[in-house]
């Protein structure tokens, strides 16, 4: 393919993308499979790699994230960003209406609007392009966090209509749709690490990442709810939303014009019904006057603009019986009290169970025995206790205090210096953490074990076949023929038989022959480190190349890594200071499970051997020191300048325009890390 041919092939990949992305995050109307998008996807990214220059910094490509940013910028805001006055009650809100009637000569409307439970932003662009994002901050000046909103995909890159200013700034609010939220907290305590307590904290908290990468797969989402400009094509509020709905952005289906105040209460009505329906979290009506020479005769106080109003839902909540506190064990030993309630209706669903968080929540409730209490719904998803009704305690109801030894295996619980959880240090012998290890270890992000899902490894478990990950390898065909349970559901009280015929057996064995293919890094996720992620497993199976030299490494060489600290340094050395994992290492490593990055390129001869590379930029899954590690780990050599012995170019973000210039001159492909690692694999 020569060089126009990839420009023409690039715009039009760029076209397609652009379209199916705003038809599946935007529209919600996919027109192709995942598949074919896919496809779609990795043809841009194949050519791009082949031609740098023709992949600019709206690519779609750049969805995926990989920037690291060690200090957001702080920027002015052009615009200020002001927040809103804030009611709960039809007469503060009637108030607010008499107020606008008598400011006002002449006929005014409304535009309502859902209050978005998230992150507010603004997003300018220049000449069709988004160039900046940032956070609310104080209202004057805010953070630059361009390179994480990049990644989510219902923000454009690039408009394709027209009809705006050349520069223009959107204001819309980020947050995380109940979808993305409960996947990310059931990655959080698979991994052993503190729960968000709401969408709106996991949004917040994803918009600050250092590793844009790490946001991109966060699933965040964006409504837009305003334009602002020097020009503007309307003379109101309500148009323009319309009009920025054409161009590309996500506005909300629900955003509505009212000509007075009583289809403004009707509005908020019909909102406070559909609430419970919606996939993402509300928390209120925001409503504004819609002419623009309206609202600048209204004007603002020092706070708060006099032409706009929240409304406020207020958290529903009721009030039930305490009838015990529970514990649940994680498969990392971590220990969450559980309350179980009387069942009582919270925001059109039945409450029967809440969490509690740890043993400081419970100390901040001061729970004592049969005490009635109040629940809400967080985020309007998660119940959770949030008082205690003092009128109906008990005089001699005795405190709840938090357990003192595991309530599966009866081993007493330990707390970290610094940390929340008490956790069981029982890791070999306590029931649910040989089983949360096992189903992390197959789980489909780590060894893809897929076969022992659905109650079949708790079959095992109770059978006595396996006790541990490294017994999965010394199963046999006659060990599971004919096994056979019955789980019944303990909701609904439904039954299900789960029976292991012959096609089932050879589905599980040949599952676990396949998974030693899976390469080191997985491997490293998979065995269950406490605090070691999927990310940090890929850059340690990266820095250190091998389990025996990571098991080898001192707390200092491991704090040197990019962001290992020191909770997790310490994790993994109290890991491999366990007799018992080690052996289990050792069972996996004879059962030829893949333990070193270079074991994995070597069946015929080191990968890169003969191969001069030459390294610059900043990468998203290594630092720098890390990929040319990687590279002489593999048989290739590094150079520090570019020359027509340089077989390739390395590059992250920020690459000096020199060198990709000189490269382009040379004739030398300039690739990047994921182009490496699949050269290594391959």
């Amino acid at each position: 393919m020569d060089f126009r041919a990839a420009k023409q092939r690039v715009e039009e990949l760029t076209r397609l993308i652009n379209l199916h992305n705003h038809q599946y995050y935007v529209l919600d109307q996919p027109l192709i499979s995942d598949y074919d998008f896919d496809l779609l996807m990795e043809e841009l990214t194949r050519i791009e790699t082949l031609f740098p220059e023709l992949a600019d910094r709206s690519s779609p490509t750049r969805r995926v994230g990989g920037q690291i940013t060690r200090k957001f910028p702080v920027v002015r805001h052009k615009y200020p960003m002001m927040s809103l006055a804030n009611t709960y009650s039809w007469e503060e809100l009637s108030d607010f209406d008499r107020r606008i009637q008598k400011m006002l000569t002449g006929p005014y409307a409304y535009v309502c609007e859902l209050k978005f439970d998230g992150v507010a932003i603004g997003l300018t662009y220049a000449d069709g392009e988004l160039i900046r994002a940032v956070t609310r901050g104080d209202g004057v000046q805010g953070d630059d966090i361009t390179h994480n909103v990049k990644t989510i995909r219902s923000i454009p890159l690039k408009l394709q209509a027209g009809g705006l200013p050349a520069e223009f700034e959107v204001r819309g609010e980020v947050f995380m749709p109940y979808s993305s939220f409960l996947k990310l907290n059931r990655e959080k305590e698979e991994n052993g690490e503190p729960l968000f307590a709401n969408p709106r904290n996991a949004a917040s908290g994803s918009l600050k990442l250092q590793d844009s990468s790490v946001a991109a797969r966060r699933g965040l989402d964006c409504f837009i709810y305003g334009l602002l400009g020097d020009t503007l094509p309307y003379d109101n509020h309500f148009d323009n939303l319309l009009l920025l709905k054409t161009a590309g952005f996500k506005v909300s289906e629900y955003s509505r014009r009212c000509d007075n105040i009583e289809q403004v209460y009707q509005y908020i009505e019909s909102i406070r019904n559909k609430r419970n329906e919606l996939p993402y979290g509300i928390d209120g009506v925001v409503i504004k006057v819609n002419l623009y020479r309206q609202q600048d005769m209204l004007g603002a106080t020092s706070k708060f603009p006099r032409w706009a109003i929240s409304y406020k839902f207020q958290a529903e909540q009721a009030s039930t019986l305490l009838q015990r506190v529970t514990y649940q064990v994680g498969r990392t030993g971590a220990v969450t009290p559980v309350a179980n309630l009387r069942p009582v209706q919270v925001a059109g669903t039945t409450v029967k169970r809440a969490s509690l968080y740890n043993a400081d929540r419970m100390d901040e409730l001061d729970l004592h025995d049969h005490d009635m209490v109040f629940v809400e719904k967080g985020g309007d998803i998660i119940p959770k206790v949030t008082g205690v009704d003092l009128a109906f305690r008990r005089p001699d109801a005795a405190r709840i205090r938090f357990a003192g030894s595991c309530p599966e295996c009866g081993t007493a619980l330990l707390r970290n210096e610094g940390e929340a959880v008490f956790y069981c240090p029982n890791a070999r012998a306590c029931p649910p953490q040989i089983q949360g290890r096992i189903e992390h270890f197959i789980d489909r992000r780590a060894m893809n074990i897929e076969s022992l899902g659905q109650g079949k490894t708790e079959m095992l478990i109770s059978n006595g076949l396996i006790k541990n990950i490294a017994d999965l390898y010394a199963l046999r065909f006659e060990d599971l023929l004919g096994l056979e349970k019955v789980f019944t559901d303990e909701e609904g009280g439904r039954t299900r038989t789960v029976s292991f015929r012959e096609k089932t057996v050879e589905n599980i064995l040949s599952a676990i022959d396949r998974s030693r293919e899976v390469p080191f890094e997985k491997v490293l996720f998979a065995i269950g480190i406490r605090h070691l992620g999927e990310t940090m497993a890929k850059k340690l199976a990266g820095h250190f190349g091998s389990i025996d030299r990571l098991m080898q490494a001192s707390y200092d060489e491991l704090v040197a890594v990019h962001e290992v600290g020191e909770k997790m340094a310490q994790s993994i050395l109290d890991y491999f200071s366990d007799q018992g994992n080690l052996e289990i290492i050792d069972r996996l490593k004879a059962a030829g499970l893949q333990f070193d990055t270079v074991r994995q390129a070597s069946d015929g001869g080191l990968s890169l051997s003969g191969k001069t590379f030459v390294v610059s930029g900043v990468f998203s899954n290594y630092s720098r020191q890390e990929i040319k590690d990687l590279i002489e780990r593999h048989g290739g050599k590094l150079s520090g300048s570019i020359s027509s012995k340089t077989s390739f170019v390395v590059a992250g973000e920020n690459m000096g325009p020199e060198k990709r210039k000189k490269a382009t001159g040379l004739d030398i492909p300039v690739i990047t890390e994921d182009d490496l690692e699949a050269m290594i694999n391959a």
